[in-house]
């Protein structure tokens, strides 16, 4: 079996992301020529990401984390292909990707070499269940899996020195009243690495890896670096970071819910309810005992079909206003109120 090592260059998580997608669906087609992924090929990629959330392919982002903070804290925001719950990186995570044949895929062999990795760097670490790892009692990797036909694909990630303030402050979402389907996110008793060494880093991680990846298979490779312009020359690569830089992937991709939200104003009540399908309002319900009928139906109107956004959602009650200067007063208390109410 023959050895390929991959180290992004890059911290947006998108093309990490991406890197992610084609090394598991068209690494090998592009370079060889073929329709198969090297048939005899254990594949490392070490990659890390600037502050994320990575949400998964069934999460919904407005309950899973402060979309708000995370714009203007110049978060990004990223949904991966695979299930799973909401996690944060920053650039105290080190993440590593192995992708096997089938025939020949080990995931005991994936976690050996990490754990290998560990042990030249002086900490003693365990594998814990079927997807963690820790020292002591203390989680510090977890990992996921995914299989085709004919290649399987192991990814995890390390905390070194993340920082876990951060990760309450953009994963602990306002209450909103959103009722949502998909996965919850449980959080765990987690650890970072530079407790236990306090010298280590994202290249001191990396080179252990890569050398106890090399020493495990008795083979060695050359380190490929992938960056921006890796783009480029792979258009495979680009067509996934393409889809995964798209708001419809990140947003549109959630799952139903529905947003209900209630406030009395001194022109009346209003109890609304916006059912959110494919992050676009699909229906609104408002009971009012508003004296305005006309008003309650030009805010419905004016909602449906509308990206659950908050800037779209502004942009059409503003113009709602002009169209109707005797309204325009309660049109906007009402904007200022649901645009409060909402994230992103």
């Amino acid at each position: 079996m023959k050895l390929r090592i991959l180290k992004s260059a890059v911290t947006n998580p998108w093309f990490n992301l991406a890197t992610e997608d084609w090394i598991f669906q068209a690494l090998g087609t592009e370079q060889e020529g073929t329709e198969q992924a090297a048939p005899d090929t254990h594949t490392l990629f070490l990659w890390r990401n600037s502050e994320t959330v990575v949400i998964g392919r069934s999460q919904n982002p407005w309950v899973e984390c402060k979309t708000d903070k995370m714009e203007a804290d110049d978060v990004f925001l990223a949904r991966r292909q695979s299930g799973g719950g909401a996690v944060f990186h920053d650039l105290g995570n080190t993440n590593f990707t192995f992708l096997s044949p089938k025939h020949a895929y080990d995931q005991t062999a994936n976690f050996t070499i990490i754990i290998n990795a560990l042990k030249k760097l002086g900490i003693d670490a365990t594998l814990s269940g079927r997807n963690d790892m820790q020292v002591g009692d203390r989680k510090i990797s977890g990992s996921a899996f995914k299989h085709a036909a004919d290649r399987s694909f192991h990814h995890g990630t390390l905390l070194v020195n993340a920082n876990m303030q951060k990760l309450g402050d953009y994963l602990n979402p306002h209450p909103l009243k959103l009722k949502a389907k998909g996965i919850k996110s449980v959080r765990a008793r987690v650890a970072n690495l530079v407790e236990f060494n306090d010298a280590i880093k994202h290249e001191t991680l990396s080179d252990a890896i890569i050398e106890a990846f090399c020493d495990y298979y008795g083979e060695i490779a050359a380190v490929e670096q992938l960056d921006e312009a890796s783009l480029a020359k792979q258009p495979t690569l680009n067509t996934y970071y393409q889809q995964m830089a798209d708001w419809d992937w990140r947003f549109g991709k959630t799952p139903e819910f529905t947003h209900h939200i209630e406030t009395r104003f001194d022109w009346g009540m209003m109890d609304v309810h916006m059912d959110v399908k494919q992050a676009t309002i699909a229906e609104v319900v408002i009971f009012s005992d508003a004296l305005n009928v006309e008003l309650i139906d030009l805010l419905k109107e004016t909602l449906t079909g509308v990206k659950y956004n908050k800037s779209k959602i502004q942009d059409n009650l503003d113009h709602l206003a002009k169209a109707q200067p005797e309204l325009a007063a309660q049109v906007n208390d009402f904007k200022d109120w649901l645009v409060g109410e909402m994230e992103g």
